[in-house]
């Protein structure tokens, strides 16, 4: 499935532009700071409006000129730096909250699928606020693929995290990239991490 991105939206003083084809695998969004990736993952998500250009996913037009869908309507599942968990939902709720969002016919995958996948069976019960951030993060990744998303945007999911952690979720984000053959765009700064990651890397600039 083709990924076709080309867009630009004024912030400010900048333009914060992307012309990029991919497809499945993982694609790296590398750049200096301040380049404009989260930015990027946002139009993609129907967060910010491109000024713009078109936004493709297979057959599917997320935006251009005529079209605009919302975020709920896009198939796009993402994971945020912070995890942004709901801190009054148990890890079950939290994790039902991304499937019920979803169409019937759009499902993919169960949550006890999810629970096996990223090995959270454990933590169905627990708040938010007692996990620790590489747990919390898993539960994160699980909200965004029972949402039945066709694509995950990943926005440095492993920059709060300690180098142990790190790993075991790089391992996850492996198994999501290689064995459900989820197309992922991935943003950070750590070249070591898109090395072993990535499968294309899009080149984003000032």
């Amino acid at each position: 499935m083709a990924i076709d991105i080309d867009v630009s939206r004024r912030l400010g003083d900048r333009v914060i532009a992307a012309h990029f084809t991919t497809g499945p695998g993982l694609t790296a969004l590398f750049g200096p700071s301040g380049a404009g990736k989260t930015s990027i993952l946002n139009m993609v998500a129907g967060l910010l409006r491109p000024d713009r250009g078109h936004i493709r996913i297979g057959e599917r037009t997320l935006f251009d000129g005529a079209t605009n869908l919302p975020p709920e309507a896009r198939r796009v599942g993402y994971v945020f730096q912070d995890g942004r968990l709901f801190p009054h939902r148990r890890v079950r709720a939290n994790l039902l909250y991304g499937h019920d969002l979803a169409p019937p016919a759009n499902r993919w995958m169960s949550l006890d699928e999810a629970a096996r996948f990223l090995g959270i069976d454990h933590l169905l019960g627990r708040w938010p606020q007692s996990l620790s951030g590489g747990e919390a993060q898993r539960v994160a990744i699980g909200r965004a693929l029972l949402a039945g998303p066709e694509i995950l945007l990943m926005d440095e999911p492993l920059s709060s995290l300690d180098a142990a952690r790190r790993g075991d979720i790089m391992a996850v984000i492996e198994r999501i990239r290689d064995e459900l053959k989820l197309p992922i765009l991935y943003v950070s700064h750590d070249r070591a991490e898109v090395d072993r990651l990535a499968t294309q890397i899009a080149e984003i600039g000032e």
